[in-house]
């Protein structure tokens, strides 16, 4: 058995998900693995993982299917390199289902409450690993208070697994923009911080029997 108190990296985890077949249009809910390249059919600008920068693949250009879960697909180039496509363009591609208006994840006229805001936050996942980012104890603080217009104010402190982790300011913005869409909700604050630093011991059970912790 795994020791679930062992360094967890993005790249680590993400290597034990070799031999899962999956393909595309297979919805939010796809797995990692490995599946036949698929050839892109424009250029599409992509952030390479987890460095963080955006560079632009070529139209024809073959990639393979590695992630698809929080409404993005994470795929690996032909170079080697793991890249995150945009939530635009891996519907377009049949990576993921386009957002199901009729039943959200999180009902938009739900009234406010700070448990809403953690189920919001169970729709971010980190782009190589298969896991939310709140059973992986990314996320540290959610506080709430009421404002003078009736609405809320979220404050939520959250952090990285590892601290040089490029990808800390876009998951931040992807948490953002998922708690600002909850019903009553005014302000939001996500705040990215490193103290105390992340480790394995704050996986949740979910996680560590996900990842083969357990």
């Amino acid at each position: 058995m795994t020791d679930p108190d062992a360094t967890v990296t993005d790249a680590s985890v993400a290597d034990q998900a070799d031999g899962v077949g999956v393909g595309p249009g297979a919805g939010v809910g796809v797995g990692v693995g490995v599946r036949k390249g698929f050839a892109l059919p424009r250029d599409v600008e992509v952030t390479i993982v987890p460095a963080g920068h955006r560079v632009m693949l070529a139209t024809g250009d073959r990639v393979t299917l590695l992630q698809a879960l929080g409404g993005t697909a994470t795929v690996k180039t032909r170079d080697g390199e793991m890249a995150r496509l945009s939530r635009a363009d891996s519907i377009e591609f049949g990576f993921v289902d386009a957002p199901d208006t009729e039943t959200p994840t999180v009902p938009s006229d739900a009234p406010f409450s700070v448990d809403l805001v953690w189920e919001a936050a169970t729709t971010v996942y980190d782009p190589e690993i298969p896991v939310d980012i709140v059973e992986l104890g990314l996320v540290y603080r959610v506080d709430a208070e009421q404002v003078a217009s009736g609405g809320w104010r979220v404050e939520v402190d959250m952090s990285v697994t590892a601290p040089f982790c490029g990808m800390g300011d876009i998951l931040r913005q992807d948490l953002h923009d998922a708690v600002a869409a909850l019903n009553g909700v005014d302000e939001v604050e996500v705040k990215l911080v490193f103290d105390p630093p992340w480790t394995a011991s704050r996986l949740s059970d979910v996680a560590r029997l996900e990842l083969g912790f357990m």
